[in-house]
């Protein structure tokens, strides 16, 4: 089995392909921080405007999602912080003139009807 892209240490069919897939739904943010930060990983565009809250959406581009995921090679993820409805994270990636960068954000989450979506995000 492929450990997972998120770094949780699980297996990627165990972990967040059930979420990708939509045979499951994160019960909680950190699961859907986890999913989203592997969308980036596989260029997922369309699981990551899914899981934005739908008040969100018109601020995001699916062409620009895919461009800057394809654009950047990822290392790995680090939650800092999941509470409540608050995940702190750092997303390790190497840029397109392969410079290593730190994407680190406080996001805040959104359950409606007993499913979690990405809201906005503090930037450091």
């Amino acid at each position: 089995m492929k450990s997972c892209y998120c770094c949780s240490g699980k297996a990627f069919e165990t972990c967040c392909e059930p979420f990708i897939k939509g045979t499951n739904i994160p019960v909680f943010p950190e699961q859907l921080m986890r999913s989203r930060y592997t969308a980036y990983v596989l260029h997922l565009a369309d699981y990551l405007i899914e899981t934005t809250a739908v008040s969100q959406r018109k601020y995001y581009s699916k062409k620009e999602i895919l461009s800057w995921a394809k654009a950047n090679t990822w290392i790995k993820l680090e939650i800092s912080i999941a509470y409540d409805t608050i995940v702190e994270f750092k997303a390790y990636y190497l840029d397109n003139r392969l410079q290593a960068q730190i994407h680190h954000e406080k996001s805040t989450f959104e359950q409606v009807n007993g499913k979690w979506y990405y809201v906005d995000g503090e930037f450091y």
